[in-house]
């Protein structure tokens, strides 16, 4: 009796389409849930959501797995960009009003200073910046203010009581160096007549967690101080008005690696 010959089977080359479907499946629904979210519209989110739940869930009965869309308790949607856009715009403007009505108090509270050329009332990209020659706030190589012009601040410091703007004073001197028991350099005499104003203020009803006192000594000169005129202009204290509130610090978070560890550990011992 003859031996039945074994049939071969024959290997499926085109087993890959299964997971080529899959593959360009999933890969639409991604690009229709990116173009869902660019249009916001909760009507067609929640249409989209059932559609791609009913689609993930085919697919993912085929490859044995299980994704799931998460629809309830979702978190409210975001509000349309260009709304927002345009409340955050107003609300500069808003603010920049603001900050121009304030600037013109204060040019009328220092009105004759201003006309003598001791006072500038500039306005910046940050805010509102009043230049203040020194000449008339202390004498030469000090930091007391001088009695005529505590008036003139005490009146500044009602303007801006009233506001809710970080403010930043800064003292400022020329190149020509200082070296006393007390100012050792310009550093630290642009650094305590800056804190000495700021006092003032703080006396005069400003809120002190909106104080800021820099000194930066000769290193940021507005004229050259080549010349009597140029550095008479540097001897000056700064009040910037701030438009922008400070953002809350963010700490970096970060894993070191065992090869990083061991690095440190290099150093410490050197």
């Amino acid at each position: 009796m003859a031996r039945k010959k074994k049939v071969e089977e024959r290997e499926n080359h085109e087993r890959w389409l299964v997971s080529y479907a899959d593959f360009i499946t999933l890969l639409f629904a991604f690009f229709v849930v990116m173009y869902a979210l660019s249009s916001i519209n909760e009507g067609k989110y929640r249409i989209l959501s059932e559609s791609l739940n009913s689609a993930f869930r085919n697919v993912t009965d085929r490859s044995a797995g299980q994704i799931m869309l998460m629809t309830e308790g979702a978190p409210p949607l975001p509000a349309p960009v260009a709304k927002a856009e345009k409340a955050v715009d107003e609300g500069k403007l808003r603010q920049r009003e603001k900050m121009r009505n304030m600037a013109r108090e204060i040019m009328k509270v220092l009105a004759p200073l201003v006309r003598q050329g001791k006072v500038r009332v500039l306005e910046t990209s940050r805010g509102v910046s009043i230049e203040i020659n020194d000449s008339i706030l202390f004498a030469p190589g000090q930091a007391r203010l001088e009695p005529r012009s505590i008036a003139a601040l005490q009146a500044v410091a009602q303007v801006l009581a009233d506001s809710n703007f970080p403010i930043t004073i800064e003292g400022h001197t020329d190149n020509i160096p200082i070296n006393t028991p007390q100012f050792p350099s310009n550093w630290e005499l642009s650094a305590v007549r800056a804190t000495t104003v700021l006092r003032l203020f703080v006396d005069s009803g400003v809120s002190p967690d909106r104080l800021t006192a820099i000194g930066y000594g000769e290193q940021r000169a507005v004229e050259s101080n080549d010349s009597v005129e140029g550095r008479a202009r540097n001897r000056r204290v700064t009040i910037l008005i701030d438009s922008f509130a400070p953002e809350m610090p963010a700490e970096v978070v970060t894993e070191l690696k065992p090869e990083d560890e061991a690095e440190a550990g290099a150093v410490r011992s050197d």
